[in-house]
């Protein structure tokens, strides 16, 4: 007798039951996922051709790039919700119809006003389009595939992340500033079309639009990520910074205390009892908040202190994207033997060792030592990644695939975004502290303006303790992250636990390897090792 089909929207249950696309869905989701992650990273490369070409100001470049973090954090958990009610697939293809349509007029954009529009409207897209990507995941794969499937899309995540600034060194040196925008289109136009041909639909219950909650979680993340942001500019006691934490602060606890008394809340508060979502979220804030800064750091250490073009800081970051790509299966194997809790606690372990190691970076160790950094840490990240996602969604109910990945990502770019604004406010503390008092002005707080002035003056002495005094407020930096990933380690191994016992067909309590068994206090006799069991 044929194994039953599993209920729409819900993960599959048994090998029979596995939908036999679920590779080609895989690649799919993981060509979606490129296109956003790419377009991020690429337009880093592309600033200082944006600043000559569409005469942009500092101002107008940090709009350009927060104009996105900002929608895209502020509609997730909206556009999550709304991809469970009306179709996670319909959501996914939104995503990318917007996404890629808003490359358009950013191609187009000869002002920094519309590119910052477009930037605004490409957030739209984004919102729906990365949560599309895990929910659909979750429903496709299920318990046994699923950190698999989740170790392959991390590590086209990662392979965007990285490889972005090398792809958009090619282009920018063969193309003008717009083409970082134009591949956008046709590989958006290639994700609808496969989508609509290969992803099959899948939605939760009908419910009512949670209209208030989504008005208060949007008000809230937006000014969080605005105050976040706006640190690194205004510094943390400026009024803008301030008020953007109040409004933060009240939306969200609103937002809290709404979803606890709506009859049909977006976010259920009490997914966060579930001891694995609440600890794999803050592992996951944890994570990004040691990663998030480090690409700040070191893009700096490389062109600044190393003096590598932006096309070989690209290439600099291989190490870490190989050994990531490498250690994301890895940690699924781990996984499996030693169970999620000790997985995430040995990953996160490694990428603190991977900060210690930095934090003892001087001025002449140069590019050997960091690749020995970078490899520890792409260790770590790779076998953290999947076991804490994996953690997460697996907790989450059928029905709640799509506002649940949205918590994902959700709690991902606020990890990133603190670890940007606290690791970059130390930086910039621990360079002028380290910088000696003679040296005033600008130079005082930028290696970039330092080397400048030095650069104009001939000023050889300038560059050199400019550049020393970075490599200074890295090692500074770094013990910063070294803190952040002991304390993702402890809520790992405090906070996580072993799902429950699954019963076979005999009814015997199976318990997954490397995890202890919740029952086990309750046994009379224990069995010997290596006896099997009748």
């Amino acid at each position: 007798m044929s194994a039953p089909s599993p209920a729409p929207g819900s993960p599959a249950t048994d090998a029979d039951a596995r939908d036999p696309r679920r590779w080609w869905i895989l690649g799919v989701l993981c060509l979606s996922l490129l296109v956003v992650v790419i377009d991020n990273t690429v337009l880093n490369v592309a600033i200082p051709k944006l600043i000559t070409d569409l005469h942009a100001s500092s101002s107008d470049i940090q709009w350009i790039l927060d104009a996105y973090m900002l929608v895209f954090a502020g509609l997730l958990l909206t556009a999550g919700s709304l991809s469970d009610r009306f179709g996670r697939r319909k959501g996914l293809i939104i995503g990318l119809i917007m996404f890629g349509g808003a490359s358009v007029p950013a191609v187009l954009a000869d002002s920094p006003g519309q590119l910052i529009a477009a930037r605004a409207l490409m957030g739209v897209g984004g919102a729906f389009l990365m949560p599309g990507t895990l929910s659909i995941l979750t429903t496709v794969f299920d318990d046994k595939e699923r950190k698999k499937a989740i170790a392959i899309w991390s590590s086209v995540l990662m392979l965007g992340a990285l490889g972005g600034p090398v792809f958009g060194g090619f282009l920018l040196q063969h193309f003008w500033w717009g083409s970082v925008f134009l591949i956008n289109v046709p590989i958006a136009a290639l994700g609808v079309l496969a989508a609509l041909l290969i992803i099959p639909e899948s939605r939760g219950p009908a419910t009512r639009p949670d209209l208030v909650g989504a008005v208060l979680s949007t008000a809230g993340m937006t000014a969080m990520v605005w105050a976040v942001i706006s640190v690194a500019r205004d510094g943390w006691e400026s009024r803008s910074v301030l008020l953007g934490f109040a409004v933060a602060v009240v939306a969200l606890v609103a937002f809290a205390v709404w979803e606890r008394r709506c009859p049909e809340p977006m976010l259920p508060m009490k997914l966060f009892r579930d001891r694995n979502f609440s600890g794999a979220s803050l592992s996951i804030v944890l994570l990004s908040f040691s990663a998030g800064g480090l690409m700040l750091a070191l893009t700096q250490y490389l062109q600044f202190v190393l003096g590598y073009s932006p096309m070989k800081t690209g290439l600099a970051f291989m190490p870490l994207i190989v050994t990531a790509m490498a250690f994301n299966g890895i940690g699924v194997a781990v996984d499996k033997k030693l169970g999620a809790r000790l997985t995430l606690a040995i990953g996160l372990g490694l990428l603190a060792a991977g900060f210690g190691i930095l934090a003892t970076l001087s001025p002449g160790d140069g590019y050997p030592w960091l690749v020995f950094a970078l490899v520890i840490m792409g260790a770590g990240s790779g076998t953290a990644g999947p076991a804490a996602y994996g953690t997460l969604l697996g907790a989450l109910p059928p029905e709640r695939a799509g506002v649940g990945s949205a918590v994902n990502d959700t709690v991902q770019q606020v990890g990133q975004a603190l670890s940007v604004a606290i690791m970059g406010s130390v930086l910039t503390a621990a360079y002028s502290s380290s910088m000696p008092d003679s040296v005033t002005g600008p130079a005082h707080h930028s290696i970039g303006e330092a080397l400048a002035i030095a650069a104009a003056k001939h000023d050889l002495a300038l560059a050199q303790t400019a550049k020393d005094a970075f490599v200074d407020a890295l090692s500074v930096t770094s013990i910063v992250g070294l803190f952040g990933g002991i304390a993702a380690v402890i809520v790992a191994l405090s906070i996580l636990r072993p799902k429950p016992a699954a019963a076979d067909a005999e009814g015997v309590a199976v318990v997954p390897p490397g995890e202890d068994d919740p029952t086990a206090g309750e046994a009379t006799a224990a069995t010997p090792s290596g006896s099997a069991g009748a």
